[in-house]
């Protein structure tokens, strides 16, 4: 009986996180329309605004960090490529390998948006 509970109190902890990841999830997306992006689309902006100045990541190391597929992520780099906000070069260590950097107009919306999506984060996960 005492197994059954236990398990019964993992189920519903797992149940509880993802209801607040949609709801979070819901919550930037609504926030970040405003300024063109959703959700993804900042989480690659942040990742590559990590970067040190002038430096860039691999397509592979973006996907390691973002929960999407490879295809729906090249997709997303594509789009914030036709929209000014990222590049992408070849790789001087592998010529097939495909690296992703923030231009000048991405690195000025991130800062614009980070403390959009960090009070969405602050209110959401301090009062879930």
């Amino acid at each position: 009986m005492a197994a059954k509970q236990a398990e019964q109190a993992f189920v519903q902890q797992w149940r509880d996180i993802l209801a607040l990841h949609a709801r979070t999830q819901c919550e930037l997306d609504r926030a970040l329309h405003e300024h063109g992006l959703c959700g993804s689309d900042f989480e690659v902006l942040d990742i590559l605004a990590g970067a040190v100045r002038g430096c860039s990541y691999r397509v592979q190391e973006i996907a390691e960090r973002v929960h999407l597929t490879q295809s729906a992520l090249s997709r997303l780099i594509a789009r914030l490529e036709r929209e000014g906000l990222a590049e992408r070069g070849t790789c001087a260590e592998d010529r097939r390998g495909v690296r992703v950097s923030l231009t000048a107009k991405g690195r000025a919306l991130h800062g614009e948006v980070l403390p959009v999506q960090r009070a969405v984060l602050t209110r959401m996960l301090t009062h879930p």
